[in-house]
């Protein structure tokens, strides 16, 4: 059975940073995976935030150039490094991961962490 599990949210000030992890288990991850991110925001849809998919990585448009994922195989890990954090950035982060090339719609993909909440101050 695979599992996520998400950590490193917290409370931080506009222009900070944080990194978030999600730890696989239950599946080591293939390069050929597709592993994510998405955010909700209270009384907002999921929106999408990351993915990489055998070296391919995209990004959602309100986060790119301050959002970096990466991924760890050797820790069957996926990052999510946040840099100039800003209000509109406060949300429930997810991981997110399947087994085939997906894109950005969250009602694809097949496992899902229980989230982590980042709130920026502004």
């Amino acid at each position: 059975q695979v599992q996520l599990v998400e950590s490193g949210g917290g409370l931080v000030q506009a222009g900070g940073s944080l990194r978030l992890s999600c730890v696989v288990s239950g599946r080591t991850l293939k390069p050929r995976d597709t592993m994510a991110w998405f955010r909700q925001a209270p009384g907002k849809e999921r929106e999408f935030v990351a993915n990489w998919w055998s070296g391919i990585i995209s990004y959602g448009n309100s986060v790119s150039g301050r959002f970096t994922i990466s991924r760890d195989n050797a820790k069957n890990t996926v990052y999510l490094e946040m840099n100039n954090l800003k209000p509109e950035d406060t949300a429930v982060y997810y991981c997110a991961a399947d087994t085939q090339r997906l894109g950005r719609l969250a009602g694809e993909y097949d496992y899902w962490g229980q989230g982590t909440q980042v709130t920026v101050s502004s």
